[in-house]
C-alpha cells in the first residue's frame, strides 16, 4: 500500500488503477447479505435456487464495497484520505456469484477545483467491476473531494 499523500495536483485525468482479482465465496455473500440485504437471494441457498437468479448472488452493495475496500488496500489516494461526494450511475448489470473472481478498475475521468473550498479539488472517477470472464458486473462514477497541495489538511 502506498502511503505517501497525494494531492488534487498529483492526480491526472485518464490516469487508472486495477486491482487483482478477488474471489467472491458463498460463505462471504451469505454473510453479508444477512447483515445488509437480507433478502432470500443473498443468504438461503434454496430460496435462491428457485428465484429469478437460480442461485446465491452477491449483493450489489456487497459488490461495491469490495471495490471501495480494494481501492483502499491498494493506496489510490495515498495517506491523504478522500470524502466522497457522491455516487452518479450506478449500475449492477449481472449478477455475482460464488467463486466468481472479481477484477476492480478505477479511471480518473475529471478534476476541478471545488468552486465553496478553493484549498479542495473534487475527483472524479469512473468504477467498473469486471467477471472472470470479463462481464461487466457493477459500474459507477464517483467523487470524492481531496486536499490541494499546501493547504495544510486533507478532505
Amino acid at each position: 500500500m502506498d502511503t505517501a499523500p497525494r494531492y488534487f495536483e498529483d492526480f491526472q485525468v485518464g490516469e487508472h488503477w486495477e486491482s487483482a482479482p478477488v474471489q467472491v465465496t458463498a460463505d462471504e455473500i451469505v454473510a453479508f447479505g444477512r447483515s445488509f440485504d437480507p433478502q432470500p437471494m443473498h443468504v438461503d441457498e434454496a430460496a435462491a435456487a428457485r428465484g429469478p437468479f437460480k442461485g446465491l448472488i452477491a449483493s450489489g452493495w456487497h459488490v461495491a464495497a469490495i471495490a471501495m475496500r480494494e481501492f483502499v488496500r491498494a493506496g489510490g489516494h495515498g495517506s491523504t484520505p478522500a470524502v466522497g461526494l457522491g455516487v452518479d450511475e450506478l449500475k449492477w448489470q449481472a449478477p455475482v456469484r460464488a467463486d466468481d473472481r472479481l477484477v476492480v478498475r478505477r479511471e480518473v475521468v475529471e478534476l476541478r477545483r471545488s468552486a465553496s473550498q478553493p484549498g479542495q479539488g473534487i475527483v472524479r472517477t469512473r468504477v467498473t467491476v469486471r467477471n472472470q470472464a470479463g462481464v461487466v458486473v457493477m459500474s459507477l462514477l464517483s467523487a470524492g473531494r481531496v486536499a490541494a497541495r499546501g493547504t495544510g489538511s486533507a478532505a
